[in-house]
């Protein structure tokens, strides 16, 4: 069985930092394609980042240049860094893993970015 959990997220002031951890069971990190994604109050599903199991990262363009994804095979994590956060940054982010055609989802933690 397959977990994903996720920690890290909180409240901060519009222009702070948080950092998202996803710490998954097993070696399901090194085997996979990791993301994270979120859902905004509206409900609204968004794919923030990605990180291949090569190591190629994407980034949706509300994000690219503030956020980074990386990941640690060796711990079986997977991170978020936000940096600049916005209001519009509000929501619960998901992290997800990939693999052989199947996404595992973690719980989502919620990440609240006052004005």
């Amino acid at each position: 069985q397959v977990q994903l959990v996720e920690s890290g997220g909180g409240l901060v002031q519009a222009g702070g930092s948080l950092r998202l951890s996803c710490a998954a069971s097993g070696t399901i990190v090194s085997m996979s394609d990791m993301g994270w994604y979120r859902q905004d109050p509206g409900k609204q599903f968004e794919l923030v980042a990605t990180i291949t199991r090569g190591g190629g990262t994407n980034y949706a363009d509300s994000v690219k240049g503030r956020f980074t994804i990386s990941r640690d095979n060796a711990k079986n994590t997977v991170y978020l860094q936000m940096n600049s956060l916005k209001p519009e940054d509000t929501g619960v982010y998901y992290c997800t893993a990939t693999h052989i055609g199947y996404k595992y989802w973690g719980q989502g933690t919620q990440v609240t970015v006052s004005s």
